[in-house]
């Protein structure tokens, strides 16, 4: 499979965004909405780290193909 830069995976969506000033009596809710906006911050997080591990996999793969494919300069 050939991953982009620009693929999202569907992991992009913002299902529960931060509150804003025409929603924020939303967010004055109970204990459950703060659960679960705690939860998004941290699956965001995840998220993110997820995202940079493949990037840096992606990075060491591309580099490991350049050097596997340049002549070994000191064989004669």
């Amino acid at each position: 499979m050939t991953v982009h830069s620009d693929d999202k995976d569907g992991q992009g969506m913002i299902v529960n965004p931060k509150p804003s000033s025409e929603n924020n009596d939303d967010w004055d809710g109970d204990e459950a909405d703060r659960a679960d906006r705690l939860r998004f911050e941290e699956e965001q997080a995840m998220i993110k780290e997820q995202s940079e591990a493949r990037a840096a996999a992606k990075a060491a793969a591309e580099e490991a193909e350049k050097t596997a494919a340049q002549p070994d300069k000191g064989a004669v």
